[in-house]
């Protein structure tokens, strides 16, 4: 969440995360899409995790969901989890829900 926010920069996950995984979130953190969308009548809000849930659907491996609430938007967030041989959870995959289209100011 930190890096899908913009808090945390993507190298502060290497060996949290597989390199399909990892490839996945530098591709999404520049775009911060948990971040709130401000504007000069909204206060500025961090987003925070309103609720989570998992699955094991076989040994040594989860797969979880979050949602986030970020500033008046709710956000999916799905990942999966593997146990590797040393013994550590690393992330093997995750998605985001779609990002809301902005809208272009009329002329």
């Amino acid at each position: 969440m930190l890096t899908l926010s913009g808090q945390r920069p993507v190298h502060a996950l290497l060996g949290h995360a597989l390199p399909a995984a990892y490839d996945r979130l530098a591709e999404l953190a520049p775009q911060a899409p948990l971040w709130p969308a401000l504007g000069p009548d909204r206060p500025q809000a961090v987003p925070t995790v309103r609720d989570c849930g998992l699955c094991r659907p076989r040994r040594g491996v989860i797969e979880a969901f979050a949602r986030i609430a970020a500033g008046e938007r709710l956000r999916a967030l799905a990942f999966r989890l593997e146990l590797g041989a040393d013994s550590r959870w690393r992330c093997a995959a995750l998605d985001i829900g779609p990002t809301p289209a902005v809208r272009a100011p009329a002329s």
